[in-house]
């Protein structure tokens, strides 16, 4: 069995999600912790019970220890710098997203991965739900007839906030991109427009823009409609958003939360003022682990298959795109090209 030897870079903003699965693993060991601040990745190698060295360079880590993996859990504007040393120094590469702070450093990412023959994967773990899978099913089968208009909602109240509190657009970039690359997955659909505005709620905590609305237009004319808001108390949506997919023959909902249903038409001869409609329940099919778990699990299956992931770097990008067509928008004022 091919044993993946793991660094993990970033203790600083390590997840405990990734070290305990990680752990769970009989194919990989974490063989190395790196830090700028030593003293992070000491206190991680305690928190969690780790037997390996600590580094402050990630390449003499990966050279020291024979690496084969590295699991990129720093913060955004370090990602490019990291991924591509990783891969230069011969690993594959799993990490957290948004994959780069701009499309022209995610593109290089990218062309680092093909032209060294490396997998780089990004976490999308919102994606691993068995109600997620089943939204999904209900949408791209059909049972609602062509896709026409997309709504998410996601308003929370979120008060761990810490730097979060002092980024000009919290919402969007520490969160929207995780919906974001939900709309692509539950639709299979790739926006070609957007336009955005953000806001501060009265009552806000956060310095910066914690709310906003954006539509994002399709080539053949239908929508996504995108309200969040990250210091809305109360009446709560959940992490993975409230959802609605009105298509030609019926709607499609998922409160985030709940199994996901459907209200399609009832076909009638008759003329009548608001068509009849009957409800459809759909199984439940999806049987892997949920969140990081089921997003590690995938992407360690394609790696051992010598595969591209489902969040592979090559389609990412494209979840990526959007939420930077979103900043392009911000900053230009108007609606723009993706």
């Amino acid at each position: 069995m091919r044993k993946h030897k793991i660094v993990v870079v970033g203790c600083g903003n390590i997840s405990k999600a990734w070290i305990e699965y990680a752990k769970g693993r009989d194919d990989a060991v974490i063989v190395a912790l790196v830090d700028i601040h030593p003293a992070y990745a000491e206190a991680a190698k305690v928190k969690y019970g780790l037997d390996c060295p600590v580094f402050t360079d990630l390449r003499e880590s990966i050279r020291a220890t024979g690496a084969t993996l590295v699991f990129d859990l720093t913060i955004l504007e370090a990602h490019p710098t990291v991924v591509i040393a990783a891969m230069e120094e011969g690993c594959d590469v799993f990490g957290e997203k948004p994959m780069a702070p701009s499309m022209a450093e995610a593109e290089a990412m990218i062309e680092a991965a093909d032209k060294l023959g490396k997998t780089y994967s990004v976490m999308q773990n919102r994606r691993y739900l068995k109600e997620m899978f089943a939204f999904r099913e209900l949408v791209q089968s059909g049972t609602v007839g062509q896709i026409g208009f997309i709504t998410s909602d996601f308003f929370l109240g979120l008060h761990n906030g810490a730097y979060r509190e002092t980024m000009d657009h919290p919402l969007l970039m520490d969160m929207s991109i995780h919906t974001f690359d939900q709309s692509r997955f539950i639709t299979g659909k790739e926006p070609i427009f957007v336009e955005c505005h953000t806001f501060n709620p009265a009552g806000s905590w956060f310095a910066g823009a914690a709310a906003a609305i954006i539509t994002f237009e399709y080539e053949e004319g239908s929508c996504y409609s995108y309200r969040g808001c990250y210091c809305a108390e109360g009446a709560s949506t959940s992490w993975q958003s409230s959802w609605r997919v009105v298509g030609s023959q019926g709607t499609a909902i998922w409160d985030g939360r709940h199994a996901p249903y459907a209200e399609v038409v009832i076909p009638t001869n008759e003329i009548v003022f608001e068509n009849k409609h009957r409800r459809i329940d759909i199984e439940m099919t999806y049987s892997g682990k949920d969140q990081h778990g089921g997003c590690l699990d995938e992407m360690f299956d394609a790696l051992n298959a010598e595969r591209k992931s489902a969040t592979d770097c090559t389609d990412n990008v494209k979840s990526l795109a959007m939420l930077h067509g979103v900043m392009r928008s911000l900053r230009e004022g108007r609606k723009v090209k993706i």
